[in-house]
């Protein structure tokens, strides 16, 4: 497992506080809105706040592209790594 995406998915599971599981239950392609992890609106803007904290992102508010980085765990590590070859936005 890619570990930018595992951290991802630990940070999805602490700042959401879903204690039941374990980033190798979140598959990297699953969707994370409704029909699959099944995160709402709320819990977006959670993980954007924990996702701004931890890599440093400025993350614009909602337009397609940001739907896009936030559909997949997979996506979201492309984002990040996208933000890290940008020098404003180099990932630690």
């Amino acid at each position: 497992m890619d570990e930018l995406e595992t951290r991802i998915k630990r940070l999805i599971i602490d700042s959401l506080k879903l204690e039941d599981l374990k980033p190798e239950d979140i598959a990297s392609d699953e969707p994370l809105f409704v029909e699959g992890l099944g995160l709402d609106s709320i819990d977006a803007l959670e993980l954007g706040v924990a996702l701004r904290k931890t890599f440093g992102l400025t993350i614009e508010t909602v337009t397609d592209d940001v739907k896009l980085h936030f559909r997949t765990v997979g996506s979201l590590a492309r984002f990040v790594r996208s933000q890290q070859k940008d020098p404003q936005h180099h990932v630690a």
